[in-house]
């Protein structure tokens, strides 16, 4: 039985060295010196006593073992704790600061959550442009931008062409967008645009002598609720996301339907209709070029489109129908026009992409080219015969790096003229080629420079060119 102590003595010894044995130690210590010698002699409490310190030992072996587990616990949580980040500190919201500058809505008389924004560019246009048939007018819209019909036409030896130098600012843009949505899930926009491409209103202000002042200029004026467009913008019949990324004002001009007019629209999905202000631009009686606008018609014009879209790019089919109108005294006529114009984008890898546009009509010369030709022209009795036409342009788009583009695009319109009523001095064709490079050093600021040659012919066979740079910068916001 003695020979039990030293066994106890150990266990409690282990369990001391983990820690927690000191107790044990004492209570077997005791125990020992607790047995009377006589009873150390009786085998049976021997055995009493072996069975006892047995259990001792299992239970300090127990201690122990629970005691490890505890303390690898323990570090295990210590290192996850030093691992993680430090929680952030819980910090009081700073009070708002009052507007100084603006202590109420910015749109007091709009609806609740209405939201308000602003935005245009500031560009920079300057130019050479050089004919050979004379001069455009100096101040003339065809000094500004690329303008088919302004191309002199004549005779070369009697006529002598020239070189001109422009700029202006005049075509930098500014506009306003106010949007809702209502409670009731209705959304409601109001959107105006101008640009500064407006005559002065006294002799001292739209020139170039001293101050070079303009007026603003109506570009876009419209409010939408939900499907619903009602004021001014683009015409249903076009397709404003084919136009080139040009450095010129509008480009490939004479092939390209663009017309802003007064509306109501209707969109779903791919789908938009559209009535718009009628107006008809007709020839007189063998009057050549002039060109003679009547607001006489009844009925808008009707529209339709169809538009698909992924990202593939887009395509788009647009029709045009419309009633010509001519009155004057007792005279009284009028003639049907229509149009058909397939446009698109096509997406051509990650650096490239096609635009596109094909257009064509009678009676619809007004909507294509700036209205390079009229819409029909006037007999010897006072009606209306129409004018056919075919128009479209194509463009190659490539990106050469994040702050470099060019592109490349040729443009071309073709009209049927009855020249036994509108004389040989019409316009039968015109074309144009463009190549430009577009460089954004910076975010929003552009710096371009493109290259246009144009050719305008009439029906005698006669031809003028025209040769431009046109240069911009501009910052856009």
């Amino acid at each position: 039985m003695l020979s039990s102590l030293p066994t106890c003595g150990a266990g409690a010894r282990a369990a001391n060295h983990a820690g927690r044995g000191r107790s044990l130690l004492a209570s077997c210590v005791l125990l020992a010196l607790m047995l009377p010698g006589h009873v150390l002699a009786q085998t049976a409490k021997e055995q009493q006593l072996e069975a006892r310190v047995a259990e001792l030992e299992r239970m300090v072996r127990q201690l122990v073992s629970q005691q490890q587990q505890v303390q690898t616990q323990v570090t295990e949580v210590r290192a996850a704790q030093a691992a993680a980040p430090a929680p952030a500190l819980a910090t009081t919201a700073a009070p708002a600061v009052k507007n100084p500058i603006q202590a109420t809505t910015i749109s007091p008389s709009a609806n609740p959550g209405t939201r308000f924004s602003y935005g245009g560019f500031i560009k920079l246009d300057a130019s050479v442009t050089s004919t050979d048939a004379g001069d455009i007018a100096d101040g003339s819209v065809g000094r500004l931008f690329y303008v088919p019909k302004a191309i002199p036409v004549g005779a070369k030896a009697t006529r002598e062409g020239g070189s001109d130098t422009d700029m202006g600012a005049n075509f930098s843009r500014f506009w306003f967008a106010a949007d809702t949505d209502l409670d009731s899930g209705d959304k409601l926009k109001g959107y105006l645009e101008f640009d500064l491409f407006g005559g002065g209103s006294t002799a001292f202000t739209g020139n170039e002598i001293a101050t070079n002042t303009y007026a603003l200029t109506l570009r876009h004026a419209y409010v939408t609720w939900n499907k619903w467009l009602a004021g001014q913008t683009w015409s249903n019949f076009q397709d404003a996301n084919a136009l080139p990324d040009t450095v010129d004002f509008l480009g490939p001009t004479e092939g390209t339907v663009f017309v802003r007019q007064a509306q109501l629209r209707y969109t779903s999905g791919p789908w938009s209709f559209s009535v718009e202000n009628p107006e008809t631009v007709y020839t007189p009686f063998r009057g050549n070029m002039a060109q003679v606008s009547g607001d006489d018609g009844a009925v808008p014009d009707v529209t339709a489109r169809y538009t698909a879209k992924g990202d593939w790019g887009h395509f788009s089919v647009g029709a045009l129908a419309r009633q010509l109108k001519y009155q004057s005294g007792r005279i009284n006529d009028s003639a049907t026009g229509y149009g058909l114009s397939v446009s698109g984008k096509w997406n051509v890898g990650a650096s490239d992409d096609l635009r596109y546009m094909v257009t064509a009509g009678s009676g619809i010369g007004r909507y294509v080219g700036l209205a390079l030709n009229n819409d029909a022209v006037l007999d010897a009795t006072g009606d209306l015969e129409n004018i056919d036409l075919v128009a479209g342009f194509v463009g190659w788009r490539h990106v050469f790096s994040p702050k470099l583009r060019g592109n490349l695009f040729y443009s071309r319109a073709e009209y049927d003229n009855k020249t036994a009523l509108t004389g040989l001095g019409i316009t039968k064709s015109a074309q144009s080629a463009h190549v430009n490079l577009i460089y954004t050093p910076i975010p929003k600021l552009d710096i371009g420079a493109e290259y246009i040659w144009g050719q305008r012919e009439i029906e005698t066979g006669e031809k003028g060119e025209l040769n431009r740079l046109q240069t911009h910068v501009k910052y856009s916001f």
